[in-house]
C-alpha cells in the first residue's frame, strides 16, 4: 500500500502541474488558481513520502520533489504578490512568470515519473 500511495502522489503532482501549465502563458483565464494551490500541497505531501527512502534513487527522488515544491512555491508567491500586493494586478506579464516558474516544476515532476517508472521496471520480486 505504501508504493502505491508514493507513486499516487508522485504522479498526482505531475498531473495538477500540467493542468495547470498548459494553455496560452499570458491568458489569466486558462491557469486557475486552484490549480496551482492543489499543486503544491500535493507536491508537498509527495516530497514527505520521499523523506523515508534512503536509497540513491531516493535521493534523487526527493531533490527533484524540492526542486519543484521551490518552483512552486515561487509560482504562488508571484501570484500573491501580483493580486494582493503590486498596484498593477495580475498582469500579462506575472501570469507569464507564474506560469513559468510551474513549468520549472512540471520538468522536475516529469523526471520524479520517469524515475518511478524505471524504479518500477527495475524492481525483481524476491
Amino acid at each position: 500500500m505504501e508504493k502505491v500511495l508514493f507513486g499516487f502522489f508522485v504522479v498526482m503532482a505531475a498531473t495538477l502541474n500540467f493542468g495547470f501549465f498548459v494553455g496560452d502563458i499570458g491568458d489569466v483565464q486558462i491557469h486557475h488558481v486552484y490549480e496551482l494551490y492543489a499543486a503544491v500541497v500535493v507536491n508537498i505531501v509527495a516530497t514527505v513520502l520521499k523523506f523515508g527512502d534512503r536509497t540513491q534513487m531516493g535521493a534523487v527522488h526527493l531533490a527533484t520533489s524540492l526542486v519543484a515544491d521551490i518552483q512552486l512555491i515561487a509560482a504562488v508567491s508571484v501570484y500573491v504578490w501580483a493580486t494582493q500586493i503590486s498596484v498593477d494586478g495580475l498582469t500579462v506579464r506575472s501570469i507569464s512568470s507564474v506560469v513559468s516558474l510551474s513549468g520549472g516544476a512540471l520538468l522536475a515532476n516529469l523526471i520524479s515519473v520517469v524515475l518511478l517508472v524505471i524504479e518500477t521496471v527495475s524492481y525483481r520480486r524476491r
